[in-house]
């Protein structure tokens, strides 16, 4: 099975005035020739009762909505027109997921919804995030809306088993193109699972009542009716899992008629501590204080006094063959990390240059397997800098100012910070958090640790963090700049750090837990930049003249970060164990976090989370069996 993602062919057809898209790969419209929005809110919106259940949602109340063919996102944009104007005035959350094998370009998405004109200010904002063509979970927020949407882009085939199920699907919308031109999504595999992201009052629409959609709903007890389609079309399916209920007098089974979605789910406000303010526990806090929860930020020194700290931090990931794109955490944690920083001024599109040390074609070949838009390839020549070596140029990355950013963070009005040394928790009714003079500081719903290495003092059997000692180094080079929107990769990383310096670093030694500025790690930091650009680095002031900023980070066994809770008895979670990737994996590891704890959507597949999970190192054992058993009743022989 393929993971590539190929974009949709279109053919265009004009129809009073409006551009259809024609799909060529299925030979079938995007949305009906007679009104496609209209369509929409008949058979999706009104078939699943949608704007009385949103209207009814209590605060803080999460729903969800699934779909299984994004196409030109008409679906998804009326839905979120609908919420607009029917959402409650609260802290209610409306969540969108959506699968989609072919996507469209950008220009073709574009293109398509400018036969909808009421729909182009949400259209504007969804085409902004719109994500590359790469599999995967790709999510979109928009906090201000209360609302986001996960575009999985793949094989419904392969999508819906690697869905993780915290959050049964509220509705879904049985989109796609018709069973005769597109028989695979309707397949049994395919709805099986559907069926198995529900739950009793889970509602379904769909403007097809195809034999194979009807079958393989009936299979699981879920109850249809076929109420009039919209236009000439005769019917449409409208169902809901209904929850079977035993009839005492008589023990036959019938089913309750009000759903289980319909019905107001008791909510609240969490109060959420974190411990540790680095970029782990920063992004945490924003994950949560987005969603209206309320934060309290916890460190014994500073925000980002620790490995978070420096000057400036590369999102440079190492990409993986296309193949193994779609669950490859690097690769989709660097999405994720472009639009989130995007929505800060600390953040700033930069090139990376990944020059080719090792294994030079395995790197340049990347290039030929991911979109235009993401990768290419340069020779020696044309670098920019002299040097013997080609490289790999990554189009769309970024830096981020860590000070500014959280400056920024600190500011959001449901995170508030407090300078103090934790020293234990006492699970009670909720969670008492004291300090090291035993003071209580505060009852909480949830703690998160997110102190690196000394995450390991608030758990009995925390996974080993070994230390990685790592210094960089900036230097004054006003007359041999860089330009501004490139950076170089080679084992070490430069770049402009403003104007007037060039950052370049970083040192990287195992199991050393000092961070003292050292002169010979000024020395390290130039000869690797020597390695890769000898003449630019010749130009670079003695390195007696430097400065720098040395830190320790904290590193798994296997390289992936740990998050979730080790004992399923309290509500105690941690984030930790990033390395040198913090801040390219807190965003999304973040994310995950929080569905985990709120139980919401998740933006990984199942088969990434469990290399995520941090009881992955809790050791299993199984009981002993006894060499002998005594019989009770056995007589002794003397």
């Amino acid at each position: 099975m393929s993971h590539v993602i190929q974009t949709a062919e279109l053919d265009w057809h004009q129809v009073d005035g409006i551009e259809v898209p024609v799909s060529k790969q299925f030979g079938d419209v995007y949305f009906s020739k007679d009104n496609g929005l209209l369509e929409t809110r008949h058979v999706f919106l009104h078939g699943n009762d949608l704007a009385t259940r949103l209207a009814n949602l209590t605060d803080y109340q999460y729903f969800s909505v699934g779909e299984t063919g994004f196409g030109t996102g008409l679906n998804i944009l009326a839905l979120w027109q609908m919420w607009q104007h029917c959402r409650p005035d609260n802290h209610s959350h409306l969540h969108a997921m959506s699968v989609e094998k072919f996507p469209l370009t950008k220009a073709d998405l574009i293109r398509a919804l400018n036969a909808w004109p009421e729909l182009q200010p949400l259209a504007e904002q969804l085409i902004q995030q719109y994500p590359l063509p790469l599999a995967g979970c790709h999510r979109l927020s928009f906090p201000e809306e209360r609302f986001s949407l996960d575009l999985w882009l793949g094989d419904a085939h392969d999508v819906f088993p690697n869905m993780e199920k915290i959050h049964p699907v509220d509705a879904w919308f049985l989109d796609g193109f018709a069973p005769s031109c597109n028989p695979d999504m309707w397949q049994e595999q395919v709805l099986n699972h559907i069926v198995r992201l529900s739950d009793y009052g889970t509602t379904f629409a769909s403007f097809s009542v195809a034999g194979v959609l009807k079958r393989g709903l009936k299979q699981h007890g879920i109850q249809i009716t076929r109420p009039r389609g919209f236009g000439h079309k005769r019917e449409m399916l409208k169902a809901c899992w209904l929850k079977p209920v035993l009839d005492s007098d008589n023990d036959t089974t019938t089913h309750q008629m009000l759903t289980e979605a319909s019905k107001p789910i008791s909510t609240k406000q969490r109060q959420i501590a974190i411990i540790g303010a680095g970029i782990a526990g920063l992004s945490c806090a924003w994950a949560f204080a987005q969603r209206g929860h309320a934060v309290t930020l916890y460190d014994q020194t500073a925000p980002l006094a620790g490995g978070s700290g420096n000057p400036l931090a590369l999102l440079n990931p190492k990409l993986c063959p296309i193949e193994q794109s779609h669950e490859h955490l690097m690769t989709l944690a660097w999405q994720h990390a472009l639009r989130h920083y995007a929505s800060f001024q600390a953040f700033r599109p930069i090139q990376v240059n990944q020059m080719a040390l090792k294994n030079a074609e395995d790197l340049l070949g990347l290039a030929n397997e991911y979109p235009q838009q993401v990768l290419s390839t340069s020779s020696a020549q044309d670098c920019g800098m002299a040097t013997e070596f080609p490289s790999l140029k990554l189009l769309q990355a970024g830096v981020v100012s860590p000070h500014a950013l959280r400056d920024q963070m600190l500011q959001h009005p449901l995170i508030q910070f407090q300078q103090a040394t934790i020293k234990n928790f006492v699970s009670d009714d909720t969670l008492q958090v004291f300090d090291s003079q035993d003071q209580h500081l505060g009852d909480f719903d949830h703690v998160i640790v997110c102190c690196a290495r000394q995450s390991q003092a608030f758990f009995e059997h925390y996974p080993v963090l070994k230390p990685i000692r790592g210094q960089v180094s900036w230097v004054e080079n006003p007359e041999h700049t860089l330009a501004s929107d490139q950076a170089y990769s080679y084992g070490g990383y430069c770049m402009q750090l403003n104007p007037e310096q060039l950052i370049l670093g970083a040192s990287f030694y195992p199991n050393r837990e000092d961070s003292e500025v050292l002169a010979e790690d000024h020395v390290h930091n130039f000869n690797l930049i020597h390695s890769v650009f000898p003449n630019y680095a010749q130009s670079l002031p003695a390195t007696s003249t430097w400065q720098g900023r040395a830190s320790v980070r904290a590193q798994t066994q296997d390289y992936f970060p740990v998050l979730g809770r080790l004992d399923d008895a309290t509500e105690i979670y941690s984030l930790a164990g990033l390395g040198s990737k913090g801040f390219l994996f807190a965003p999304l590891c973040s994310e995950i976090l929080a569905a985990k704890i709120l139980s919401a959507a998740c933006p990984v597949p199942s088969s990434l989370l469990k290399k995520l999970d941090i009881q992955r190192f809790v050791k299993k054992t199984k009981p002993k069996k006894p060499y002998f058993n005594a019989q009770p009743n056995a007589q002794t022989e003397n």
